[in-house]
């Protein structure tokens, strides 16, 4: 094996946002789902704000918001043990806003689980502004659930790859298709209008170009195997227009799609790229982002 190939990586335990909609209802069962293949436990979060609310609010509104909250961890971790009777699962009724909450209570190695909408404590939840934050603002991956509650297994994983610097996030999917027993699907998007420029002259190396990207994505799929002999591992150069688009036709046709967060220029802050925006808001089936600073945070605990 390389020397340079990164260790292989152990999944964490699971945070999920418990917030009493439906979509957080079916994003703590999948949640429980993902930690029971894990072998890892779950941690059940209601983000009751009171921090906050208490700035506005009585203490008879403060104790009723609290009793709503534990009576919802409750309810949702009595249906999780239904599903999932030997699953080792905690609750917590956090204090702070739920983007703070769910990143105190995920720490340095586990993984935030939210749904594609929410209510009560996640009152703003349609992925534009707690669901957003949570992805964009956190140093773990986050998974948001999309799709079907009852759709079909695929017995896949798709990540969404760029080039060799993708390879560190990269073994997180491939330990996500391991603990599935799934086939692990590289999927790199060459799309020609991010290459043409003002210069007309750049036309002549665009099939140069293209090469390259195939060439780039097989040695990735090549370090992968190193590290998983056992796993089944594919690659696709796609050409289109629309990266995001493609993705998200992709999604129609697997269990998880996975891709690392944007590295931001300095100063701009953390935010999601267009492409992950776009999938966390489109994609047909659960969408997991990796920040730039995990897995180097990894390797050095």
């Amino acid at each position: 094996m390389n020397s340079e190939t990164p260790a292989r990586p152990e999944l964490g335990d699971v945070v999920v946002g418990v917030d009493g909609s439906p979509s957080g209802r079916t994003a703590a069962l999948w949640a429980a789902a993902e930690a029971d293949r894990r072998g890892r436990s779950l941690r059940l979060v209601h983000a009751a704000d009171t921090d906050r609310r208490a700035l506005f609010a009585n203490a008879e509104t403060l104790q009723a918001v609290r009793e709503a909250g534990r009576d919802l961890l409750t309810e949702t971790l009595n249906a999780v043990r239904d599903r999932f009777p030997d699953l080792p699962v905690t609750k917590e009724l956090s204090r702070q806003e739920p983007v703070s909450g769910l990143r105190a209570a995920a720490g340095r190695r586990a993984t935030i689980v939210v749904g594609n909408r929410g209510l009560g404590g996640f009152s703003a939840l349609m992925l534009g502004s707690v669901g957003l934050g949570v992805a964009a603002r956190t140093d773990v991956p986050v998974i948001v659930v999309r799709g079907e509650r009852e759709r079909p297994e695929t017995g896949s994983v798709t990540a969404a790859v760029h080039d060799a610097a993708d390879l560190e996030w990269l073994l997180l999917a491939a330990a996500e298709a391991d603990a599935r027993k799934a086939a692990l699907r590289l999927v790199s998007v060459w799309n020609v209008l991010t290459h043409v420029g003002s210069v007309a002259s750049m036309l002549d190396d665009l099939d140069g170009i293209a090469r390259q990207r195939v060439h780039e994505v097989k040695v990735l799929a090549d370090r992968v195997r190193e590290l998983y002999p056992r796993l089944i591992v594919g690659h696709h150069v796609e050409t289109g227009t629309s990266t995001a688009g493609i993705l998200v036709e992709a999604s129609d046709r697997t269990d998880l799609i996975v891709m690392g967060r944007d590295r931001r220029p300095l100063g701009v802050g953390r935010t999601l790229g267009r492409v992950a925006h776009t999938l966390i808001h489109h994609a047909q089936c659960p969408v997991e982002i990796v920040p730039p600073s995990f897995m180097t945070a990894y390797e050095e605990t």
